[in-house]
């Protein structure tokens, strides 16, 4: 049943420039910042156009103007069934439609979104929910059984899958995940309002500075905190970045492979694209190159937002071979025309790899390698990278696909205030911001929250970075992974790693100060490497000890003298991550006594 609705108003983007702000910002693609207008003034220009659906479910496509319809009907449904403006609501789930729905539809009546990674575990879940204090967990019928224990504090419970909320007599009957997906309830997207329901709507309109979202980070220093962000940091962080590094036009579509509960995907791949008019495709699954290459050649996407590790696979199973093994190229390699005319022919096969449509290929949340940034470049391949932090919402600078010098990560965002602290001898300091982007503050931590502002109002990134002539920022490490040498020095693991990284077989490393001196715990491809040397596992796994050893010499060559590596050391086992794929530093560090004999 369709709830009445007043006539909308048409939000074009002239009317929408014409609007004045007291805070002197610019208003681009909304009215205001909240999560209300991104739904009101989006529908208004793209009512009829697809907006959302998942790859191979044609079920599952969502039109503009039923995301509106929807979103109403589940904030109404929550006003008028308990709820209040201020209340909180987890949300567990892999990305989908009605994941992105249902996150609209709370918010645009001021009920805060405590978005969950769903690789938490459940212990990480249980922490998250008891601690934010959330009235009601809406989760898919693959993380329900994460959520079980929770039941006993009477909490309301949403099925994500369908958006049916399950009776409260029923929830601790529910012994697994095949009793929830069965378990009957109420269907919020089809809820019929009482009459007069406008005025209830109206008058539970967010503010800009209320509440959207509690963001529990679980990041590479083991803590996770709570970050408390505004309608107007989300809204207005993608508002601003619309126009700025790609024209999207309306139509376009954005393949998601990213979680929705990371902000990086949600403001630029879900908020930004909504605004453009764009079609938001998931992926439905995850992104394994099985499922991701007959979806690209399907989808044909326009927008891909990923992470470093997902090209960085791509190029060295796909691209650097081409190079290594064809000793044909290897003169024409070595010769700066010659190379990027062959780097612009792989290019090509890997665009059209990508679905041959791609004009945008975002990638944020890590430093990219600077081996494939280089090969990228010489590509032409649409690349672009990003940098902000959830604290942020996320974007605090970027480039866009095209030309930029390598290495550097762009201007600063308009609107932003940007400045470096401590700075030392070679330019660099810590990056530290202000302005519309920046969080409200750590959810219920005064100390951390007096910790990680300036007295004048700055958030500490914890980066450190420098700025060049023209005003554009690069990133050099992070604050507390920063190493101090022996005389002094400033040491910065993450550009010792991308050396090591670039080396024959290497997939990934890490640096860690260890006994005055330097360790780096190497993980080689072995399959790769007893290919390569013709010989079985067992004894690959011995010989590639001992090619860690040539390596350390190899790039030791490159490293100033007080960054040479120390000790080399074979890692096994894969490297544990956050979330967001970063590897969790703080587990790897000093080495046991039983680890000596690996060493190189």
């Amino acid at each position: 049943m369709k709830n009445k609705e007043t006539k909308p108003v048409k939000w074009t983007l002239r009317k929408i420039k014409t609007l004045k702000r007291t805070d002197g910002l610019k208003l681009r693609r909304v009215a205001s910042y909240t999560m209300r207008s991104v739904v009101e003034c989006s529908t208004s220009r793209y009512a009829k156009r697809l907006a959302l659906c998942t790859y191979q479910d044609d079920q599952s496509a969502i039109t503009y103007s039923q995301l509106k319809r929807m979103a109403v009907n589940i904030g109404l449904y929550l006003l008028e069934n308990g709820f209040v403006k201020g209340d909180k609501i987890a949300i567990l789930g892999e990305s989908s439609p009605l994941w992105l729905v249902f996150y609209l539809g709370m918010t645009s009546v001021g009920i805060i979104a405590v978005p969950v990674l769903p690789d938490f575990s459940s212990k990480d879940v249980d922490t998250i929910i008891k601690t934010s204090k959330v009235k009601a967990v809406a989760v898919n019928i693959k993380q329900f059984e994460k959520c079980i224990p929770l039941f006993e504090d009477s909490l309301r419970l949403i099925r994500l899958d369908d958006l049916f909320e399950i009776p409260v007599f029923m929830e601790k009957q529910l012994e697994n995940k095949d009793q929830f997906a069965s378990a009957p309830g109420n269907d919020l997207t089809r809820y019929k309002a009482r009459k007069g329901w406008e005025k209830l709507y109206e008058e539970n309109e967010p503010d800009e500075d209320d509440l959207a979202s509690i963001i529990f980070t679980s990041g590479t220093t083991g803590k996770s905190k709570g970050v408390m962000l505004t309608h107007k940091n989300l809204v207005w962080n993608a508002d601003i970045c619309a126009d700025k590094y790609t024209r999207i036009k309306p139509g376009y579509r954005a393949l998601s492979i990213l979680p929705l509960s990371h902000v990086y995907e949600f403001t630029t791949g879900q908020i930004l694209m909504l605004l453009c008019g764009a079609e938001i495709h998931y992926l439905g699954r995850p992104p394994v190159p099985s499922i991701m290459m007959p979806a690209l050649k399907k989808v044909r996407p326009q927008i891909m937002l990923t992470v470093p590790l997902l090209i960085e696979k791509v190029y060295k199973s796909a691209v650097k071979p081409v190079f290594e093994n064809n000793m044909k190229l290897q003169f024409w390699l070595n010769w700066g025309p010659s190379r990027k005319f062959i780097s612009r022919i792989v290019g090509r096969k890997l665009k059209l790899a990508f679905g041959g449509k791609l004009t945008f290929y975002g990638i944020g949340g890590a430093p990219l390698d600077k081996q494939v940034e280089k090969f990228l470049k010489d590509a032409k391949f649409p690349y672009a990278e990003g940098y902000g932090l959830t604290e942020t919402s996320p974007m605090i600078c970027g480039h866009g696909p095209k030309d930029h010098p390598l290495g550097v990560l762009g201007t600063i965002i308009e609107g932003e205030s940007v400045r470096l602290d401590d700075i030392n001898s070679e330019g660099v300091g810590e990056i530290l911001v202000k302005g519309p982007n920046v969080m409200k503050g750590y959810y219920e931590n005064d100390a951390l929250n007096k910790e990680c502002f300036t007295a004048d109002g700055y958030f500490r990134t914890g980066d450190l970075g420098s700025f060049d002539k023209k005003g554009r920022l690069s990133l050099k490490g992070r604050t507390k992974t920063m190493i101090l040498g022996s005389g002094g020095e400033n040491i910065y693991p993450e550009i010792i790693e991308s050396v090591i990284n670039n080396q024959s077989f290497v997939t990934e490393s890490l640096v860690v100060p260890e006994d005055g001196g330097l360790l780096a715990l190497v993980k080689i491809d072995l399959e790769s490497f007893a290919k390569n040397m013709a010989m079985n596992a067992s004894d690959a796994r011995a010989e590639a000890a001992k090619y860690l050893a040539r390596i350390r010499q190899e790039v030791n060559k490159d490293l100033s003298s007080f960054s040479k590596i120390s000790s080399m050391k074979l890692q096994e086992e894969p490297f544990e991550r956050t979330p967001t794929l970063k590897i969790k530093r703080f587990l790897y560090g000093m080495k046991k006594t039983d680890d000596k004999k690996k060493e190189i």
